[in-house]
C-alpha cells in the first residue's frame, strides 16, 4: 500500500478528467506493468483501437464494472488525471487512454471520495471498503465494497460489491465469492452469506 497519508486535493481544468483504477501492492498492473505512486504517466504501446489493450485501463469518473477494480485488500487504488479527448471507451465497463497524471495512490475509500467530489452529479462512483474476518460482518454503503472471511455476512448498498472467503470442499481449498449488487439476484443492502458455492441471504435478510 502507498505510503502517501495525506488527503489528496485536485483542482478541475476544461478538458481534464479523473480516472479511478486499482494496482497491486507494488503498483503493478495486469501484464506487470508499473505505475508511479504519483506523476505522469504513459502507455508504452498506445493503440487507440476501441478494444481491451495497448493502453492505460480504468473506471472514468469512477462509474463502470466494479468487478474490473481489484478489492484484495493490500490492492492501491489511484486517481489519474486524463485528457478527455484522449478517453477511448470500452463498452461502458472502463475506459482507456494513452497518458495521463497520477494526483494519488492509496486507500479505496481516499481515493473513490476525490473522484466524486468532482464527478458529473449522478455518476455512481465506486468507494468504500468494509473488511469482516471469519464469521464476522461487513457492511458498506453505495458504490462500496463488503469484503468477509470464511462463515462471514456481506452487505451493500447501490452498485457496490459483495465478496466472502469460503471453502470448496470439491477444491480442497478456500476461494472467493463476488457479487455485483444489481447482478444475478443480489440485492443492495441485503446481507448475504455464501452455502454450497453460492450467495444466499443470510438469516435476518435485510442489513
Amino acid at each position: 500500500m502507498s505510503e502517501t497519508t495525506e488527503r489528496p486535493t485536485w483542482t478541475p481544468r476544461p478538458g481534464k478528467a479523473l480516472v479511478l483504477r486499482t494496482s497491486d501492492a507494488q503498483r503493478r498492473a495486469h501484464g506487470g506493468f508499473q505505475w508511479p505512486e504519483t506523476g505522469p504517466v504513459e502507455a508504452p504501446d498506445w493503440d487507440p483501437t476501441p478494444a481491451c489493450g495497448h493502453g492505460l485501463h480504468g473506471l472514468l469518473w469512477g462509474a463502470g464494472a466494479a468487478s474490473l477494480l481489484s478489492w484484495d485488500r493490500d490492492a492501491v487504488w489511484q486517481v489519474v488525471e486524463v485528457d478527455v479527448i484522449d478517453v477511448v471507451d470500452l463498452g461502458g465497463d472502463k475506459v482507456k487512454f494513452p497518458r495521463g497524471v497520477v494526483v494519488w495512490s492509496g486507500d479505496g475509500a481516499v481515493a473513490g471520495a476525490l473522484v466524486s467530489l468532482h464527478a458529473p452529479a449522478g455518476t455512481r462512483v465506486h468507494r468504500g471498503t468494509a473488511t469482516a474476518g471469519d464469521g464476522g460482518t461487513a457492511t458498506a454503503g453505495d458504490g462500496g465494497t463488503a469484503t468477509a472471511g470464511d462463515g462471514g455476512t456481506a452487505t451493500a448498498g447501490e452498485n457496490g460489491l459483495i465478496a466472502i472467503t469460503h471453502y470448496d470442499g470439491a477444491k480442497g481449498r478456500y476461494r472467493r465469492l463476488y457479487g455485483i449488487v444489481g447482478q444475478d439476484g443480489i440485492e443492495p443492502n441485503i446481507a448475504y452469506r455464501v452455502e454450497g458455492g453460492r450467495f444466499v441471504v443470510a438469516t435476518g435478510g435485510e442489513a
